[in-house]
């Protein structure tokens, strides 16, 4: 028999504490935005989906800091209506980390890591050159829930690593593309043990 947990009666933390160790791998969202100055700021997000294809269109939820402060995300794309999420492979994962230490408004996180970025074609956030994926958004709408402001964002232009994408056929070459995901605590775990229930792994892989 299942152990079964009344939601209602835990704490909000000790909901959480259950539900991001158990809905698990989670991807991560290494969102960059611009602050009211035209400061960058970055931070890892892994409460995040991709939510339909037509309009384009991926969630990313911001949690309230204690006291209900702000987190300078969601105060930047609210003034803004911009943000890229980045996907996260293997060699980024410290640097990706590191974004999620919190500093003042005012410090930019990816030129304070030493993180290389590149102008945006579509938006103003800067683009963190050396992510695998980088998906450039603009605010489509957002709600609200007493822990977190919730933002879904339509892509508007996507940028992939060069030869990650077959373009005649637009499939992934998955065999090149590992992300890592966020799993319970302060777990991540690696994409690279994959299995198909179809045929061939390495044919199937690529097929997607």
């Amino acid at each position: 028999m299942h152990e079964v947990d009344d939601l209602d009666m835990l704490t909000p933390y000790e909901r959480y504490k259950l539900m991001a160790s158990l809905i698990v791998p989670r991807p991560i969202a290494w969102v960059t935005t611009l602050g009211p100055t035209g400061v960058p700021n970055a931070a890892p997000f892994s409460m995040f989906a991709m939510v339909g294809e037509d309009p384009p269109l991926l969630m990313v939820s911001i949690d309230r800091l204690p006291g209900g402060e702000r987190k300078d995300t969601a105060v930047n794309i609210d003034a803004t209506g911009e943000f890229i999420v980045h996907l996260v492979d293997r060699p980024l994962t410290e640097a990706m980390d590191a974004t999620s230490v919190r500093h003042p408004p005012g410090v930019d996180e990816l030129a304070h890591r030493g993180i290389v970025t590149v102008p945006a074609a579509s938006v103003s956030p800067p683009v963190i050159a050396e992510a695998p994926v980088a998906l450039e958004c603009v605010l489509w709408s957002r709600m609200e829930i007493p822990s977190r402001e919730i933002y879904f964002g339509r892509v508007q232009r996507l940028r992939t690593r060069p030869g990650l994408v077959d373009r005649s056929r637009m499939r992934v070459r998955l065999t090149d593309y590992a992300p890592v995901a966020r799993f319970g605590a302060s777990f991540y775990t690696t994409t690279t043990d994959r299995f198909t229930l179809t045929g061939d792994p390495v044919t199937d892989i690529d097929s997607l």
